[in-house]
């Protein structure tokens, strides 16, 4: 197989690694050529050789190369796979210190308590046009797949900005629908479901186990099984008390990273304090505490086995696929084995009906040669898809438009639709006080 991949960010050890660990797992897309890319000479070489020994010791034969040009790791490619975050978590949590101190909290908007902040997509934003400019003139048949945040905001803009590019957005929230197959003791391989939205607002409307309906068995484990397991499970669980009032509201189940801290624990009126969060099972702060060790963790594990040229890497990282579906995405295209995936793509074709046609949507996709074809949905509830315009698309919409026009003015207006904005003061506040930050000159200047 003579397939290119491109990884942007390959710095970005955790994405990196799944990516080669499925692709030795995966026997199609052996020969296949894995361009790592990074401006981090230090992280990239770490990566590139840890990875290459961990093909050496599958006994898979895959090209890697890398390269801190990135034009040069586009030349022949047929994927892009962009995981870079151009400005780190330090810089997030940064801004949610301010945000906390002027009365903000997890669960309002996704724009400044969540890794979609505003002051963290400008740089986005940037990185995305710069990736997409590249692509176009240096290897414009290739499949731009974008795995880093904002994913809902950025499809939505590449596709409104690149019409004529071949793009989609994945996402891995949606594999919260496996963790109800796991509570009913149900074997995940023999499930189908439909389960539409837009990107971290997702709702399962239909799930079959083996052509049977599970939606009367998961009702029973509701009334019967889950107040025992609330008693032993973490705070903010998927299948927590948050989601199964949201369901008993709405009459379909919030998958994954919908109401989790992961998606921006909305809606607001769980969090509305310590004691309500409480009341509720949930501590947001507490899951992105344990998020960032993770990464913490799972960084210095990949740097001890880089550095420890005595130990077989598949013993740290034994060999299993890792429920990602970027390899899989990339088979099915490249050698043409028609699948059914979850990817967010521009709702042209009405797959999500009442959300706007140029505003993306994450919907099962048919993915073959052919590309990505969407898959019309029933689509949801009148009421969520009212909350989709108001807490998604609406916000979104302003973003955009701030950032597009480099107005300040609309900038503040995004801040002020966040629900614990109580007045224009506070809000502005909140603005000098991220654009103050010493490393934001760049986007001081931008927005005027």
């Amino acid at each position: 197989m003579t397939t290119k991949i491109s990884i942007i960010g390959a710095g970005s050890a955790v994405f990196s690694l799944r990516v080669t660990i499925d692709l030795c797992l995966t026997p199609n897309l052996e020969g296949s050529t894995i361009s790592f890319m990074d401006i981090d000479q230090g992280r990239l070489d770490a990566i590139h050789g840890l990875c290459q020994r961990y093909a050496d010791e599958i006994g898979i034969t895959l090209n890697l190369e890398k390269t801190t040009n990135r034009r040069e790791a586009l030349e022949g490619a047929d994927f892009v796979i962009n995981t870079a975050l151009a400005a780190g978590h330090e810089r997030l949590r940064a801004g949610w210190d301010i945000a906390t101190a002027h009365g903000y909290r997890l669960g309002g908007s996704l724009h400044i308590f969540h890794d979609e902040a505003f002051w963290i997509n400008f740089y986005q934003f940037r990185l995305f046009d710069a990736i997409m400019k590249d692509i176009l003139e240096v290897c414009p048949e290739a499949w731009y797949i974008q795995v880093s945040n904002p994913v809902l905001a950025g499809i939505t803009y590449l596709g409104r900005k690149y019409p004529e590019a071949k793009i989609t957005g994945l996402c891995h929230g949606f594999g919260g629908v496996y963790r109800i197959a796991d509570v009913l003791g149900l074997d995940r391989a023999g499930l189908t479901f439909q389960i539409p939205g837009v990107n971290h607002f997702v709702w399962l409307t239909h799930l079959y186990h083996q052509g049977e309906d599970v939606m009367p068995q998961f009702d029973r484990w509701i009334e019967e099984e889950a107040p025992r397991y609330w008693e032993t499970c973490a705070p903010s669980d998927y299948l927590g008390p948050v989601a199964v009032d949201l369901y008993r509201r709405f009459g379909v189940f919030p998958i994954g990273d919908t109401c989790n801290p992961g998606g921006g624990s909305w809606p607001y009126w769980y969090h509305a304090d310590a004691a309500t969060e409480k009341r509720w099972h949930e501590d947001p702060m507490g899951w992105y505490k344990g998020y960032f060790a993770y990464l913490d963790q799972t960084i210095s594990k990949i740097r001890q086995a880089e550095q420890d040229a005595t130990t077989q890497v598949t013993e740290a990282f034994p060999p299993a696929l890792s429920g990602e579906i970027m390899v899989p995405l990339v088979e099915a295209i490249a050698c043409d084995i028609p699948r059914v995936l979850i990817a967010n793509i521009p709702n042209h074709g009405d797959f999500v009906p009442g959300v706007p046609r140029d505003f993306a949507v994450e919907i099962p996709t048919l993915v073959s040669r052919r590309g990505i074809q969407g898959v019309k949905t029933d689509g949801l509830p009148r009421p969520l898809t009212s909350y989709i315009l108001r807490d998604r698309v609406a916000p979104i919409e302003v973003e955009l438009e701030a950032y597009e026009n480099g107005s300040r003015e609309a900038l503040l207006q995004l801040i002020m639709m966040d629900p614990y904005t109580r007045t224009e003061q506070q809000a502005r506040s909140l603005l000098d006080g991220i654009l103050g930050l010493p490393y934001h000159e760049e986007m001081r200047r931008h927005y005027r």
